[in-house]
């Protein structure tokens, strides 16, 4: 009955968050440069789990998730968070464990993306190395990684550019000769290929986002995935606290616990009984996410598919209506690559020209996003890193470079009105 009663509550619910543009207004509407693709299935699923689950926090939703998360983009293991930030923090955090790295251990990056791919080295008492980008693809400038490297590089960490990827077969003979670990920020950038395979096959491990903007969404959320079990063991147990127990879901009520020795001598400094789930082994954090979000997340797999075609499409589509009607050019994509993109990289002549089409843009409710921080070393939290003047072209993703979208849910009324206001375009 319950259920029932769910799934018609589902199909009522029509928050004002889902997008749905089949009653699109031209110049009434914003066109938003992103946004989950939702719909009743997606409130069933969280309705179920948050009404009738067995568990608020991470759970056998969250479980259930992972696995179908890992199977679909090949890979051993995944761990679910709260954010791709946090993923991202956990999974520096695990590399440095895993690997004994040291304070003050090297990793190369590009300066210019997202400051929660460089944050974390600082959070871990790491050194993040920077490399400037070249102003074709706005990824970090391959020939330049060379130079970079010292003895205490550790790793390259690759975010590639709204999904488009660099010379990923340079950089990896580059990782595979100086002993380096090939790490992906990938939370742009799901399904991406490279030469015909998951880009994200290439990385020793790597995460992804699942906040609305992203290429499938549980509200907010992200996942640490690699093929290592051990390394995946540490994400978790910095993501739960720093707890060394594993159980979820049903094998919590186990009495003794998925290991089958839960209440033993586990601390060699106390001499008595305990409970394995209270036992620490790194001063960790509690970055769980809902296991409802683990639902969704279920939900949202099955629409992966039609998700990746519907940007590669949109992706195309409006670069054929930017380049017919501006004077501007779209980042380009090495023979190899082939992007699940994120959205729209635009680069301009002039940054007069950019802040004028991206003010005409706005004042025509069509949504634009900067390059993210544009070169991170200009910011103020950043600053003191390096010195960002040696990164030129670093300076001008800001100067230079903004984003247009290309979500599932636009329509031929959305391209329709863009194609109208680009025609204006003074």
């Amino acid at each position: 009955m319950i259920d029932e009663k769910i799934k018609e509550l589902a199909r009522l619910a029509k928050p004002k968050y889902l997008q749905n543009y089949d009653n699109f207004k031209p110049g009434e509407d914003y066109v938003m440069y992103s946004g989950q693709l939702w719909d009743e299935r997606e409130m069933e699923l969280s309705l179920k789990a948050f009404l009738t689950g067995k568990w608020v926090s991470a759970g056998e939703n969250v479980e259930k998730f992972q696995i179908r998360f890992s199977k679909k983009f090949n890979v051993k293991q995944s761990h679910m968070v709260n954010s791709g930030s946090s993923a991202n923090l956990v999974m520096i955090g695990a590399l440095k464990k895993h690997f004994k790295w040291e304070d003050n251990d090297e990793v190369i990056v590009s300066p210019v993306g997202f400051p929660t791919t460089i944050a974390p080295l600082m959070q871990n008492n790491l050194k993040p190395v920077f490399v400037d980008i070249e102003f074709d693809t706005l990824n970090f400038d391959v020939k330049l990684i060379e130079e970079k490297i010292t003895p205490r590089t550790k790793a390259i960490v690759v975010s590639p550019v709204l999904a488009n990827p660099p010379d990923m077969d340079f950089i990896r003979e580059l990782c595979e000769r100086h002993n380096l670990i090939l790490v992906g920020d990938n939370c742009d950038s799901l399904g991406t290929k490279w030469n015909g395979k998951l880009i994200t096959d290439m990385y020793f491990c790597w995460t992804t986002s699942f906040y609305p903007a992203h290429h499938i969404s549980t509200g907010e959320g992200g996942m640490v995935s690699s093929n290592t079990p051990e390394f995946i063991d540490i994400v978790r147990s910095l993501s739960w606290w720093g707890r060394d127990c594993y159980c979820v879901g049903s094998n919590n009520q186990l009495p003794c616990g998925t290991c089958g020795n839960r209440f033993d001598r586990w601390l060699d400094t106390y001499d008595g009984i305990i409970d394995h789930k209270y036992i620490f082994s790194h001063a960790g954090y509690n970055l769980k996410p809902l296991d409802m979000q683990g639902a969704i997340g279920v939900a949202q797999l099955e629409k992966v598919d039609f998700i990746d075609i519907k940007r590669r499409e949109h992706k195309a589509r409006l670069s054929l209506l930017l380049e017919k009607y501006l004077n501007v050019r779209i980042a380009n994509t090495l023979p190899h690559s082939d992007p699940s993109w994120f959205g729209v990289p635009i680069i301009c002549e002039t940054q007069q020209e950019k802040e004028k089409l991206v003010a005409y843009l706005e004042a025509n409710k069509i949504q634009t996003r900067n390059y993210f921080a544009g070169n991170i070393l200009l910011h103020p939290g950043f600053k003191h890193l390096d010195d960002y003047s040696k990164y030129p072209l670093a300076n001008k993703a800001l100067s230079h470079v903004f984003i247009l979208g290309c979500p599932p849910f636009w329509n031929d009324k959305v391209f329709e009105y863009i194609e109208e206001v680009l025609k204006k375009c003074p």
